[in-house]
């Protein structure tokens, strides 16, 4: 596998692992974050969709913002080192 392909994994699980560790922080189940997810957007999701999206690391930054919405968390990118 190329570094790339791993980089990619990389953020894949750290995400996936991120999102799952807040949903049990929260007492949440992805079934119930999906039905919150349809009745907040219209959008229909389900269990395995949510999960598919975690696994293949295809959850949209949308999707992501209102997973936070949902938890009680804002998404915000923070500044690690000066832009050079």
């Amino acid at each position: 596998m190329s570094i790339y392909a791993n980089m990619i994994m990389e953020k894949m699980m750290n995400v996936r692992t991120d999102i799952k560790l807040l949903l049990t922080e929260n007492e949440m189940s992805i079934t119930k974050l999906a039905r919150e997810m349809t009745k907040i957007s219209g959008h229909n999701y389900s269990r395995s969709n949510i999960s598919q999206k975690l696994s293949r690391g295809t959850l949209k930054y949308e999707e992501a913002k209102l997973i936070g919405q949902i938890l009680g968390y804002d998404l915000k990118f923070v500044r690690k080192k000066p832009y050079v």
